[in-house]
C-alpha cells in the first residue's frame, strides 16, 4: 500500500504519494515510514516540501571559486557553520579573494587571529595557522582550475590544493557546479547511512570515501533525488534540530532506523501530515 502525505503551501495544498515502507530501494534498504525518522521516506517528503516551499536550493556561498574555496576550506571538521563563515567573510572584506591580491599566510594568519564576532559573541577561529598556510597556497593556484568539466574533474583537481581532501573538494565541487557527480560525506551523512543499513559499519570516510560515495550516489538514484538534494536537506535538518542530531546518534549506534515518530523542532517548518 502507497504511503501518502501531504505538503501545504501558500498556493494550495500538495498530495506526495511513496512506495509502501517495506519495499527496497537497495538490497537491504527499505524506504520506511513517511514519518518516521531517519527512514529515506522522511527524507524524501523533505525534499519535495523545501521544492514547494522554499524554491530551489542556492548551495554557492562565493560569487567566484577562489571565495568558494575560502568558505569551504575556512569550515568543515572541528569548526561550527557560524564561525566559518564569519571567518570567510572578514577575509572577504578585506579582499584576501579578490585578483592580485595579497594573499599571504602572513596576512591571512592575522585577520584569523583576531576574535571574530559570532551573534554577538566574540569567538576564536581553531586552526588559525594551519588554515592561512592551505589557504595561501591555494590561492595561488586557483586561477589554473578547470572550466566546463565535471564535478569529478574538478574535484581531481581540487584535491592537488594544500589542506584540501576529498570531502572539501566534493564540497566546493557541488556549491561552485550542483555538482551531483560527487557527495558530501560528513558525519551527518555518515550516520545516516549507517541507521538504515546503507553503509558498512567497517567502511571509514577517511579510508572508503570512493566506495561510500559510491554507495550514496546509488541510493540517491534508487530514490530518484539528487544527491546535492538530499546530502542539503539532512544538513539543514542537523544543523537546526537538536532532536534531529541526538535521534541521528541514536538510530546510527543502534543499528536500526528509529520508529520515532516526527516531533518537528526545525524553526519556521510544520508541513507533514499524512493522509
Amino acid at each position: 500500500m502507497l504511503q501518502s502525505a501531504a505538503v501545504f503551501s501558500k498556493v494550495g495544498t500538495f498530495k506526495l504519494e511513496l512506495p509502501p515502507a517495506n519495499i527496497e530501494i537497495l538490497a537491504g534498504v527499505r524506504w520506511g515510514a513517511i514519518d518516521a525518522f531517519p527512514t529515506p521516506a522522511y527524507w524524501l517528503f523533505q525534499i519535495f516540501e523545501r521544492r514547494l516551499t522554499g524554491g530551489p536550493p542556492n548551495y554557492k556561498l562565493g560569487r567566484t571559486l577562489a571565495e568558494e574555496l575560502g568558505a569551504c576550506l575556512l569550515g568543515g571538521h572541528g569548526i561550527s557553520a557560524d564561525v566559518g563563515i564569519a571567518a570567510y567573510k572578514r577575509l572577504k572584506s578585506e579582499g584576501i579573494f579578490e585578483l592580485n591580491a595579497d594573499a599571504s599566510e602572513q596576512r591571512i594568519f592575522d585577520l584569523l587571529l583576531s576574535p571574530l564576532d559570532v551573534f554577538g559573541r566574540q569567538v576564536r577561529y581553531r586552526f588559525a595557522a594551519q588554515k592561512a598556510r592551505y589557504l595561501s597556497g591555494g590561492l595561488e593556484l586557483i586561477h589554473g582550475a578547470p572550466v566546463n568539466c565535471t564535478g569529478r574533474v574538478l574535484r581531481e583537481w581540487l584535491v592537488t590544493l594544500p589542506g584540501v581532501g576529498l570531502k572539501t573538494a566534493s564540497w566546493i565541487a557541488r556549491n561552485w557546479m550542483g555538482a551531483d557527480d560527487v557527495a558530501i560525506l560528513d558525519i551527518h551523512i555518515l550516520r545516516f547511512g549507517q541507521a538504515i543499513g546503507l553503509f558498512d559499519r567497517s567502511l571509514k570516510v577517511e579510508r572508503d570515501y570512493l566506495k561510500l560515495e559510491e554507495q550514496f550516489l546509488a541510493f540517491s538514484a534508487g530514490m530518484d533525488t539528487k544527491p546535492s538534494e538530499l546530502d542539503a536537506v539532512i544538513w539543514h535538518e542537523m544543523a537546526n534540530s537538536p532532536f534531529a542530531v541526538r535521534e541521528m546518534t541514536r538510530a546510527a549506534e543502534s543499528k536500526t532506523i528509529s520508529s520515532t515518530k516526527v516531533r518537528r523542532q526545525v524553526r519556521d517548518r510544520n508541513q507533514l501530515t499524512l493522509i
